[in-house]
């Protein structure tokens, strides 16, 4: 039986700031190796996307500064969940509109992926923008219309 994994993007949103640089960014980049390093840490985790800084702040798939996304890999949504709903990962949740105007509506998006591979950029893009235009299906949701995995 093939084992699956999941895969989320996440924080598609406008900064405040004019870039990562801003000032109004300073607190937010200051933790990011803290949750990174928390998310590496933590039970399920599998990947994330990152670039020779280790962090994902200098991609830019929507060729604009003001908007950063994060993409990553667990074992299981629980996993994913556990990590993003209780650990200090919470804490910037709630304190996000102090960095980051509303993008849209649905700013993560969740696909299941076959264990070992690893989401690419556009993918990722692609998944969030489908969620967006057709709703939760087996092609990507979020935490609320939450997808079993595969059964092949």
């Amino acid at each position: 039986m093939k084992k699956y994994h999941i895969a989320e993007i996440n924080n598609v949103a406008r900064m405040k700031g004019v870039n990562i640089e801003d000032p109004i960014m300073k607190e937010f980049v200051d933790n990011l190796d803290r949750v990174n390093n928390l998310a590496e840490n933590s039970e399920g985790f599998v990947w994330r996307l990152k670039d020779e800084n280790n962090d994902a702040t200098s991609f830019n798939p929507y060729d604009d500064e003001q908007i950063i996304i994060n993409v990553s890999v667990w074992e299981s949504i629980e996993t994913l969940g556990d990590f993003v709903y209780k650990t200090f990962h919470t804490d910037f949740l709630k304190r996000r509109k102090e960095w980051f105007h509303s993008y849209g509506k649905v700013y993560t998006a969740m696909w299941w992926v076959p264990e070992g591979e690893y989401p690419t950029i556009q993918e990722a893009v692609d998944k969030l923008d489908y969620l967006q235009k057709n709703g939760a299906s087996e092609v990507a949701f979020d935490f609320r219309n939450k997808i079993p995995m595969p059964k092949e």
